[in-house]
């Protein structure tokens, strides 16, 4: 759920963010989206553009380890 919110979030790819700012993210993410909101917005990007909606949730998941490492 947390890679879909960082995936569904304005953070970008090419910027480097610190851990409380990806938090305040996927909690903005959800907040807006929802868990289900987010799961939507993931697929949709998989469906359009499956290439970039890769390449970002590499990101995504990357960015949650290093900031959740113990989940």
């Amino acid at each position: 759920m947390r890679c879909e919110a960082l995936f569904s979030s304005s953070l970008r790819r090419n910027e480097r963010h610190d851990p409380a700012r990806v938090r305040e993210a996927i909690e903005q993410a959800l907040r807006v989206l929802g868990s289900r909101g987010c799961a939507a917005w993931v697929a949709q990007a998989y469906g359009d553009f499956p290439e970039a909606a890769v390449t970002r949730m590499h990101w995504a998941q990357s960015l949650v380890n290093d900031v959740f490492p113990d989940d």
